[in-house]
C-alpha cells in the first residue's frame, strides 16, 4: 500500500485531514506513525482548530514573536501548519501583529541605545532602560524606528483573547504546559 492510501487510511474518519509537509519523511514516519489525535482536527465553534487556540495561547504568553520558529507540535500533535494559521489567524481578526513601539520588549537595550545613537541621541550611556524606551518614543516616529528592526511581537485582539478563553480544555490537554506561564 503506497504511503499515500496508508495515510488516507489512517485520517479517514477526521474532519479536517491533518496537515503533512512535503518535507516529512513518511516512510520513517509510518514505521511508528502517531496521527493527530481526532479530537485536534474537529472545528470549534469559531471555526478554527485547537491548533489555533494554541496559537492564540503561545501569543498571550507574550513571547512569541515574527521570528519565533514553529514547534513541530503543530503539524504531528495538532494537524496545522503553524505558519499558515498564524496569517489565516491575522486575517480573520484573532490576532494582530504588534507595532515597532510595541515590539521593544522584544530587542536588547544595546540594540535600542545603538538605535538612539544613529539617530544623534547623546547621554544614553547614563540612561535607565525605561529611560532608554521614552527617549525613543521622543525622538522617533512608528514609520522612523520600523526598519531598525524585524522582530514583532504578536497580541490577540478581543476576538482571539475569547477564542481562547471559550477552549481552556484544549489548553488544558496541551502537553508540557507547566513549561509556560498559565
Amino acid at each position: 500500500m503506497s504511503f499515500e492510501k496508508r495515510i488516507e487510511e489512517m485520517y479517514k474518519d477526521h474532519e479536517v485531514k491533518p496537515y503533512i509537509s512535503h518535507e516529512r519523511d513518511l516512510g520513517q514516519w509510518l514505521l511508528e506513525p502517531k496521527p493527530v489525535p481526532k479530537r485536534n482536527m474537529v472545528r470549534l465553534e469559531e471555526g478554527i482548530l485547537p491548533g489555533d487556540i494554541i496559537l492564540l495561547w503561545r501569543i498571550s504568553l507574550g513571547s512569541f514573536e515574527t521570528t519565533t520558529p514553529y514547534s513541530k507540535y503543530f503539524e504531528y500533535s495538532y494537524g496545522i501548519d503553524g505558519p499558515a494559521h498564524m496569517e489565516q489567524l491575522i486575517a480573520d481578526g484573532y490576532a494582530r501583529v504588534e507595532t515597532a513601539f510595541e515590539s521593544l520588549d522584544h530587542i536588547t537595550s544595546t540594540a535600542k541605545k545603538n538605535i538612539l545613537k544613529a539617530e544623534g541621541v547623546t547621554g544614553l550611556s547614563k540612561m535607565k532602560a525605561s529611560e532608554v524606551d521614552q527617549a525613543l518614543k521622543d525622538h522617533l516616529t512608528e514609520e522612523q524606528l520600523a526598519p531598525y528592526f524585524k522582530v514583532r511581537g504578536y497580541a490577540l485582539t478581543e476576538k482571539g483573547q475569547a477564542a481562547l478563553d471559550n477552549h481552556p480544555e484544549v489548553i488544558a490537554k496541551h502537553p508540557m504546559k507547566r513549561m509556560y506561564k498559565s
